[in-house]
């Protein structure tokens, strides 16, 4: 099985640094962007990502217009785990309209990050 790759776009550092800790102890390699543009420039200008952590709000581009614009291309599409404060209904189904296949709301609890993760990237859950 080979290495699985995912990109946290966030545009808080320290938001990055607890999601890149919890998910490289999975023995998983993670990238980071600050906003959406920044992460569009890294999907296209590497490998593919296998998931995609965005958060909804960020400068220059936010989570919602990078899905919509991710989605658009003609690459592989991996999974992507919208994350934000915003807890309406409302605020979920936009997500999921924009492209994103979960929707966890913040603070996210450790645990529930690395289940929805695993699942995503079609992986056992850990016992």
């Amino acid at each position: 099985m080979s290495e699985k790759r995912i990109l946290i776009v966030d545009d808080a550092a320290t938001v990055r640094l607890f999601n890149r800790t919890l998910l490289e102890a999975q023995g998983w390699r993670v990238d980071e962007a600050v906003n959406g543009m920044e992460a569009l420039e890294k999907v296209l200008g590497e490998q593919a990502f296998d998931l995609y952590i965005v958060d909804v709000n960020m400068p220059k581009l936010d989570g919602y217009g990078f899905l919509q614009q991710l989605r658009e291309f003609d690459i592989v599409q991996a999974p992507a785990v919208m994350v934000s404060t915003e807890a309406q209904s409302s605020d979920r189904a936009r997500a999921l309209e924009a492209g994103a296949n979960f929707y966890l709301i913040k603070p996210i609890k450790p645990d529930a990050l690395i289940a929805c993760c695993r699942c995503l990237l079609g992986l056992e859950p850990k016992p």
